[in-house]
């Protein structure tokens, strides 16, 4: 049997499970039926990010203020060295071994706490027929609203205190990772901490062909791919400065989200890719920043907002490694170590690394190295209102790969670790490897 023949049995079988579930008669051609984890089908929960074009090229270590000549968040240089190969397009590329850092908020060598305002913006599916008239099915409008998973989301240790090793006070999750990564040089009272405020519900409108979807057992929308990931990005980002017509841009002309943030576009079970064809999917979050023309307002230089598209996820859709709050802690620790994702392919470009669950890159982005790894989450209970009723709820936000372990070497983290907070993750660095892992 070919790979496709036992996607497509797997996918029958679903959808047979389904139909026994609910009564319903036939599926539509674009829906897809979930019986048990959609990692059955092959599919994969993983993360990325999407490079903006920049047009910087000094590493400026050691500097407070960060990247010179942009309107942006506070930030901070650093560098490290360490043994590592730039690709020049050649197989075996070119040793280095200094590297330049670029990270949010101030040094760990300061006093005090660095607050960044931190906006979530809900963004509701509204699903469409090829005409563009709302889609309806068995009665009910396929419209999957973002704001249910909010209060969870504003309660998650992204955003609520806890304790961890690294801090003696209860903190946030990227805070004590942050604070985990410089422990031998943070002062005792530095931190960096995110304040959250839900900002306009936007709306973002498919049109049938380019996405499929799921219902719950009642019949009603519950969870959407878009098939393209392309098209995603270009729905969610302006394509000008002026373009209100997405929920970026319209969220940056009314001022809800500022370039001395770091915004959380915050969907409802959307996940981009294919689950149909296995490689295909899924993507469940990726951070970036739209950049934007300088105006006298700000002395003509550009705008950068750092921003987040993050997935909640339904227990269940992709087994224990990815849920509820995972794609959005995960998204918000890398927007901390690596804000301008390398625009200027200088800053947070590591050496070239293989992590154990396969992925070969060469940037700071913490979260991929430990994603889909076994115990990947790290659980977090909190209290949760919801309705004027407080329940507690059980969190899983993901270990995240320290600093540490790009460079090959002992650590200076806490504890000497290489992972935080679960500190066996990785329990050494990753070795030298020539460009593309070859």
């Amino acid at each position: 049997m070919t790979t496709t023949q036992k996607i497509l049995r797997m996918l029958l079988l679903s959808a047979c499970a389904l139909v026994a579930a609910t009564g319903f008669a036939q599926l539509q051609n674009d829906q897809i039926a979930l019986s048990g984890s959609l990692l059955d089908n092959g599919s994969n929960g993983k993360f990325t990010k999407i490079a903006p074009h920049a047009h910087l090229r000094n590493g400026q270590a050691h500097a407070r203020q960060g990247v010179p000549s942009i309107d942006s968040l506070l930030n901070w240089n650093d560098h490290y060295f360490a043994p590592g190969y730039l690709d020049n397009g050649t197989p075996d590329g070119v040793f280095n071994s200094l590297w330049y850092t670029n990270m949010v908020g101030n040094p760990p060598n300061n006093h005090g706490t660095t607050y960044i305002n931190a906006p979530v913006v809900p963004v509701d599916i509204d699903l469409r027929n090829f005409d563009g008239t709302p889609r309806v099915l068995n009665g009910k409008r396929l419209y999957l609203a973002a704001a249910p998973f909010v209060p969870y989301v504003l309660a998650s240790p992204v955003f609520q205190n806890s304790m961890y090793s690294s801090s003696s006070i209860p903190t946030q999750f990227t805070d004590a990772v942050q604070r985990a990564e410089y422990y031998s040089k943070a002062k005792d009272d530095w931190h960096t901490i995110l304040v959250p405020s839900v900002k306009t519900t936007r709306v973002m409108t498919l049109i049938r062909g380019t996405y499929l979807f799921g219902l719950d057992t009642d019949g009603n929308l519950a969870y959407v791919f878009v098939v393209d990931p392309n098209l995603f990005v270009n729905k969610l980002f302006p394509a000008v400065a002026s373009d209100t017509t997405t929920p970026v841009g319209a969220a940056e002309n009314a001022g809800e989200v500022t370039t001395k943030d770091i915004s959380t576009f915050l969907f409802p079970n959307t996940f981009l890719g294919n689950p149909n064809v296995r490689g295909q999917c899924c993507i469940l979050g990726f951070h970036t920043y739209d950049f934007e023309p300088g105006d006298d307002s700000n002395g003509n230089v550009e705008k950068r907002y750092i921003a987040n598209y993050s997935s909640w996820i339904s227990p269940g859709l992709f087994g224990a490694g990815f849920t509820d709050i995972t794609a959005h802690s995960h998204e918000i620790a890398e927007s901390f170590n690596d804000p301008f994702v390398v625009s200027d392919g200088v800053r947070n470009l590591t050496p070239w690394w293989l992590s154990p669950n396969g992925n070969c890159q060469n940037d700071l982005e913490d979260g991929d190295v430990v994603e889909g790894l076994p115990n990947a989450t790290y659980p977090v209970t909190l209290p949760v209102t919801v309705n004027m009723t407080t329940s507690l709820f059980t969190f899983h936000p993901q270990n995240e790969a320290l600093l540490q372990w790009f460079q090959e070497g002992s650590s200076d983290a806490i504890d000497h670790a290489y992972s935080y907070p679960n500190e066996g993750i990785l329990t050494s660095p990753t070795k030298v490897q020539k460009p593309h892992c070859k």
